[in-house]
């Protein structure tokens, strides 16, 4: 069902006054390894914005992770990316806070799943929310630009707000997204919202 656009604000895509921002999937995770999207991504929206919700690791210390797939590709890891990502982080107790450079996550025309959060904790009340958009997926001209900000309740105690861009450095069209955690399997939402 496509919003108008004076709502499409509460979808976080402020200032696109002629948009309309339509729900296309919907998949909910329930001890599955992947849930991947490989229907919906074409031309027909130039933004895909993928919502988490309340995603639970099964495995402590998860890494949840994105992987994309050209129409080309054999695998959810053929494409180079190149990416930056850092974090904000306060501990419950309030007794540490900072803001890092993650070195080691990002990526350097890496062929390789993108970590999107680190250390999420395998606890009842531990989990992670956040988003994901992606630009212009189905191009055969450009690269595919992303960033995503996600929070995670991370297995020492700490709010975690990981903040990761890049591209996908591939001018073939982007046609699957697969998310997982690294170990182990994962419960949760997951929408898919495409944007015009």
């Amino acid at each position: 069902m496509p919003l108008g656009a004076n709502k499409a604000a509460i979808m976080g895509v402020a200032g696109v006054s002629t948009a309309s921002v339509v729900l296309l999937s919907t998949q909910t995770a329930d001890g599955d390894s992947t849930i991947t999207f490989s229907s919906d991504i074409t031309s027909t929206y130039g933004e895909y914005i993928f919502r988490f919700y309340s995603l639970d690791a099964s495995a402590n210390n998860s890494y949840f992770q994105m992987g994309i797939n050209a129409t080309d590709g054999a695998d959810y890891n053929d494409s180079p990316i190149t990416s930056t990502y850092f974090r904000a982080e306060h501990a419950e107790s309030g007794a540490d806070s900072a803001v890092s450079y993650m070195t080691g996550y990002d990526r350097a025309q890496a062929s390789l799943v993108q970590s999107l959060t680190f250390g999420l904790g395998d606890g009842a009340d531990e989990s992670c929310s956040g988003e994901l958009h992606l630009f212009n997926p189905a191009s055969t001209t450009y690269v595919k630009h992303f960033y995503s900000r996600i929070n995670v309740y991370q297995t020492s105690d700490y709010s975690v707000d990981n903040f990761v861009a890049g591209y996908i450095n591939d001018t073939t069209a982007i046609d699957d997204v697969q998310f997982k955690m690294a170990s182990g399997t994962f419960s949760g939402k997951i929408k898919m919202w495409g944007v015009k």
